[in-house]
């Protein structure tokens, strides 16, 4: 038994040179995808091909979102329709009920409420029971999805946003989703194995303070969600590469 992930994406939502940060999450021949950007199924080709693991959408068990801004979330429409009409089967959304709340009447319904399944009748309508399930992550115990038990913590941005740890296989990953520094955040996430952190300008995480961390919880850290001017050769931390496959 394991714990590792695939990077599908590592910058930040106005990065020239990256995808959006997204990667996937694989214990006992599952994969639990955090976070769904577009050009989902491109980034998971991409990856396939670097890392030499197939992964499509055939092998994503469920969706983990961590909040509903559009370079963590946009690609579930086509993700949602591409498991409803070629894979005939619902996509497993993972989610806080805050981050859930506005998910379909403020994000997927308009390109998904009405559908046209038959040529030369009018559209039918739609609810989001038709394309997705979701589980509801909590804040007060974990939630169990196959080999992986999650829990979530409410961060500090701009919309409702969940950290995440993840276990399974004996290990754990944290990952800090979008998040301004904080202190009771970088401890929650401390017992984790391997931690997952983003650093960015704004309601963000600045590197200096994620830097002046103590060196053993640094070297258990790595980077996510950094600007596209960010001098990863110059950081004590390490910054992910995307379309790498890592163990835990």
């Amino acid at each position: 038994m394991s714990l590792s992930f695939t990077t599908l994406g590592i910058g930040d939502a106005f990065s020239a040179l990256r995808y959006s940060s997204c990667f996937a999450v694989e214990a006992e021949d599952q994969v639990l995808l955090v976070d769904c950007p577009h050009p989902i199924r491109k980034m998971m080709r991409e990856a396939s091909e670097s890392t030499g693991v197939p992964l499509d959408a055939d092998r994503i068990s469920a969706v983990a979102l961590t909040h509903l801004h559009a370079d963590h979330a946009s690609g579930l429409e086509s993700l949602g329709y591409f498991s409803f009409f070629v894979l005939q089967r619902k996509l497993e959304v993972l989610a806080h009920p805050d981050v859930a709340h506005r998910l379909w009447a403020g994000n997927l319904a308009a390109g998904m409420e009405c559908l046209i399944e038959k040529r030369g009748e009018p559209p039918n309508p739609k609810h989001f029971d038709d394309y997705f399930e979701h589980t509801p992550l909590s804040t007060e115990s974990s939630v169990r999805h196959g080999p992986f038990l999650i829990e979530s913590r409410m961060t500090y941005h701009h919309v409702p946003t969940t950290a995440l740890r993840i276990h399974a296989g004996g290990r754990c990953l944290g990952y800090s989703a979008d998040t301004a520094f904080d202190e009771g955040l970088i401890h929650w996430l401390s017992s984790a194995d391997l931690i997952i952190h983003e650093t960015n300008y704004g309601v963000h995480t600045p590197y200096e303070k994620l830097a002046a961390l103590p060196a053993e919880l640094r070297a258990r850290m790595r980077l996510i969600h950094y600007p596209d001017d960010f001098d990863t050769g110059a950081s004590v931390i390490e910054p992910l590469a995307q379309g790498r496959r890592y163990t835990v």
